[in-house]
């Protein structure tokens, strides 16, 4: 604990300083920021009309507030925060089961090498505590039942993930398309790649649950290509990156994940606006872009695209963006929401007959339910993750279900619960089209070099973009920490 606080702290330092330098550079530069923007002997041109702002940021989700608190630290204050929902968070979002306590009904989870996400919940003094899975999981397959003490894995095979392992040192985590053997992997899904290993059928279930938490697919639908530059990303070791102990499932947030971006928005205060979808982009290659919204046009120098790749997609861009950018964002993704839902009950009986709260189920709606329950246990929530096809769309009758599927593996007493709460997120809003980017195969060799690459005064940013831990709270967090240098470092030669 003390090496990693260390580490993280040092971290913390290093961007500071960062920080720091950039903002010095960029006030050398002759940038106006700040009580200094008013004083400046501007020439009469339409990009230093009073009205242009230094930098647009659109999406208030980590990687935007993120953004746009580091330029504040820097010192420009000549900045907004455009957000179509009216909440931030992005695809981080709390649901509040009553007695002061929450639920996630989004990304939740961090764990070790995620020191970013780490790093920004210690200065919102946002306080952490580990994920509970002590005790027996219950696995369901039709009328049977057994009980088996993972003991904070997800059961599968460690021969097959070291050589997944192995492979993914020859697949960079932020550019997988760089691999020597992009034209080898890129070809293969993951469930191509595991069908020659010789799986045994008891251990699929185990790999088919993994891979989906993961990537929000069944391994045939997951480039192996990218799947191993996820697993690049936590060390290359494939058991960081797939359990629940020593790994990225490891830890919650003290009052859900969401409160991380609440707390930056009110740090922020007015420069977020909510409810401002941007629905154009105009002169993006110019010294001025105009960005229309809901709520009118705003003007600035920098723009920071903290989005889903597919949703940019649904923004008008005049001129149109390069080939190679749009056609990125038109491949991208774009529709592999997933549905979560929460049981709440008065205690968390379960952990008195020796079960952890965890569910496989080798076929059916749950393949994967978990004890998320406050820090003390002071009430009990069951969280899943459910196949939407096989669940019904009405809310009592999914309760019922669940009802009955927690009631095979623990009891009666998950008959009673105190509350039920179900988030589709194919259909909560516009905003959200996935919450996961189940890359396919081909895709990182087709549109790998377009990710990043600025086009005029845009600036790419949101996990998707970033170069560790793409995909998670904490790639979030990382990229925008970096579109807010590349913001500073560009306005530096305005």
């Amino acid at each position: 604990m003390s090496r990693k606080s260390s580490i993280s702290g040092a971290a913390d330092l290093q961007r500071r300083q960062w920080l720091k330098v950039a903002g010095a550079s960029v006030a050398a530069g002759g940038l106006a920021l700040g009580a200094a923007r008013a004083k400046a002997d501007a020439a009469p041109a339409a990009g230093n009309d009073s009205d242009v702002l230094d930098v647009a940021i659109v999406g208030a989700g980590l990687a935007g507030l993120t953004a746009a608190r580091d330029l504040r630290y820097a010192g420009c204050e000549s900045v907004v925060v455009l957000e179509a929902r009216d909440r931030v968070g992005g695809r981080t979002l709390n649901y509040d089961v009553g007695g002061g306590f929450v639920t996630e009904v989004g990304g939740q989870w961090i764990g070790p090498g995620q020191t970013a996400v780490a790093d920004l919940a210690r200065e919102l003094e946002v306080g952490t505590f580990p994920s509970y899975y002590a005790g027996k999981t219950v696995i369901l397959g039709g009328d049977g039942r057994a009980e088996i003490d993972l003991e904070g894995t997800f059961g599968t095979d460690e021969a097959v993930a070291a050589k997944l392992s192995r492979l993914s040192r020859d697949v960079p985590s932020g550019a997988p398309w760089t691999s020597p053997k992009v034209g080898e992997l890129d070809r293969l899904s993951v469930g191509d790649w595991l069908a020659t290993q010789g799986i045994k059928a008891e251990d699929r279930m185990g790999w088919n649950a993994s891979i989906s938490l993961s990537g929000g697919v069944a391994p045939a639908k997951m480039g192996l290509l990218h799947f191993l530059s996820m697993i690049n990303s936590a060390d290359c070791d494939y058991a960081q990156l797939d359990s629940i102990k020593h790994s990225a499932q490891e830890t919650r947030f003290v009052g859900g994940s969401q409160i991380l971006s609440i707390r930056m928005a009110q740090q922020l205060g007015d420069k977020v606006r909510l409810s401002s979808p941007v629905r154009r982009i105009v002169g993006w290659d110019r010294d001025v872009v105009m960005l229309e919204t809901d709520r009118g046009t705003v003007r600035a120098k920098k723009v920071v695209m903290a989005l889903h790749p597919a949703l940019c997609h649904q923004v008008q861009f005049d001129p149109p963006l390069p080939e190679k950018r749009h056609a990125l964002q038109r491949a991208w993704p774009a529709h592999s929401p997933a549905r979560k839902t929460a049981m709440v009950y008065r205690r968390p009986f379960w952990r008195d007959k020796g079960l952890n709260g965890h569910i496989f189920q080798t076929d059916g709606p749950v393949f994967w339910a978990y004890d998320n329950s406050p820090p003390g246990g002071e009430i009990g929530v069951i969280n899943a993750f459910v196949r939407n096809a096989l669940v019904p769309s009405d809310p009592q009758a999914a309760k019922q279900m669940h009802m009955d599927l927690y009631a095979q593996a623990w009891g009666d007493e998950a008959r009673a619960p105190v509350s039920y709460h179900d988030r589709d997120w194919g259909l909560a809003d516009p905003w959200t089209l996935t919450c996961v980017s189940a890359i396919p195969p081909g895709f990182w060799s087709a549109h790998g070099e377009a990710l990043r690459a600025p086009c005029g005064n845009l600036i790419w940013s949101g996990t998707e973009t970033a170069n560790i831990w793409a995909g998670y709270m904490d790639g979030a967090v990382r990229s925008g920490h970096q579109s807010a240098l590349q913001a500073l470092n560009a306005l530096r030669h305005v």
